[in-house]
């Protein structure tokens, strides 16, 4: 599969917010039950390190996105932020979660930020493993976090400090 890998624009959040949509029907990705409109899911994302998969041929066919969120607004974690990769369900599989994490990575780097981290559900090991292969280690867990669809939902918590951000 030939795919490009471009920083998300406005004019990707219906493709995004349908594979976000796809995330959320699994129940294993995350605790949301609705799909934000563009201004609350821009709002709470960082305007930088967006990115999204794009199969080459098309370059409008997005098959995966990621982006970060910021932990606080405090000056001192500036540099930390949160991981989100989705990836379409009909392109799950193909690599398109290590390509979009690899180059999140990248930009992350590039803006200053040294500590990434993640929640993810135990159930969600793609997401694990995928997160595990980038260097995140496991510094925790969280139980009985939140409530999803009536059941109790723990949460892993993988990071990864930056080895050349400081």
């Amino acid at each position: 599969m030939e795919y490009s890998i471009l920083p998300m624009l406005s004019d990707h959040w219906p493709a995004v917010r349908e594979i976000y949509g796809q995330g959320i029907a699994t129940g294993n990705a995350t605790f949301e039950k609705e799909l934000p409109d563009w201004w609350k899911w821009d709002s709470s994302h960082r305007k930088d390190c967006r990115l999204v998969v794009v199969e080459t041929s098309d370059r409008q066919d997005v098959l995966g996105w990621a982006a970060l969120s910021p932990v606080s607004s405090r000056h001192v974690y500036r540099g930390v932020a949160e991981v989100s990769v989705y990836v379409g369900s009909a392109a799950r599989g193909r690599g398109v979660g290590t390509a979009l994490l690899q180059a999140l990575i990248r930009e992350a780097e590039t803006a200053g930020i040294w500590t990434l981290q993640a929640g993810i559900f135990p159930e969600n090991t793609a997401s694990v493993t995928l997160h595990k292969s980038f260097g995140f280690r496991e510094v925790g867990g969280r139980k009985k976090i939140g409530m999803l669809k009536g059941v109790w939902r723990d949460v892993l918590l993988p990071e990864r400090c930056s080895p050349i951000v400081s």
